[in-house]
């Protein structure tokens, strides 16, 4: 199983960019559909992006969709989140997850989750 450890968060002002990045240890790195997720203070977690093992598939939330890109490098065993045209109600704890199909990651159910880097938008 793969361990995950995101990167890259910080303070950005409104319509502002960020690049995260979610490096995971272990031989398992493309054998996993990766993901991103976020969490802002007092919500759910929610589903923010996907990609599927080649890299050749990703799907997004409706909220992200034109501003966020996810990539994955399998030789670097990275999963990337670029973040364009950012909103102060993208401010949140952005999570990468591991899990085994599209639609169960897109429901929350993934198999390994990193601890988590935040990113705050000022307006």
């Amino acid at each position: 199983q793969v361990q995950l450890v995101e990167s890259g968060g910080g303070l950005v002002q409104a319509g502002g960019s960020l690049r995260l990045s979610c490096a995971a240890s272990g031989r398992t790195f493309s054998t996993y559909v990766m993901g991103w997720f976020r969490q802002a203070p007092g919500k759910e977690r929610e589903f923010v992006a996907n990609i599927n093992r080649s890299g050749g598939a990703t799907s997004y939330a409706d909220s992200v969709k034109g501003r966020f890109t996810i990539s994955r490098d399998n030789a670097k065993s990275t999963v990337y989140l670029q973040m364009n045209s950012l909103k102060p109600e993208d401010t949140a704890v952005y999570y990468c997850a591991a899990g085994l199909t599209f639609e169960l990651m897109r429901r929350g159910n993934c198999e390994v989750w990193g601890q988590g880097t935040l990113v705050t938008v000022s307006s």
